[in-house]
């Protein structure tokens, strides 16, 4: 089974398409370690998009 490639992106309140840590493409960011299926996230509050930076 393959990996999506690092530098997926994901919008908060999609499902997670891939496990491993993800970042948020904006200032100020964050990572956070995200399993496949789970809902992306919100950041501060707000519907940011998430880039895969690692794989899990």
């Amino acid at each position: 089974m393959s990996k999506l490639p690092i530098g997926t992106t994901a919008r908060t309140g999609e499902i997670c398409p891939e496990s491993g840590i993800w970042k948020v493409v904006s200032t100020p960011s964050t990572t956070s370690p995200i399993a496949k299926g789970n809902k992306m996230p919100p950041y501060s509050g707000s519907a940011v998009t998430w880039k895969l930076i690692q794989h899990a």
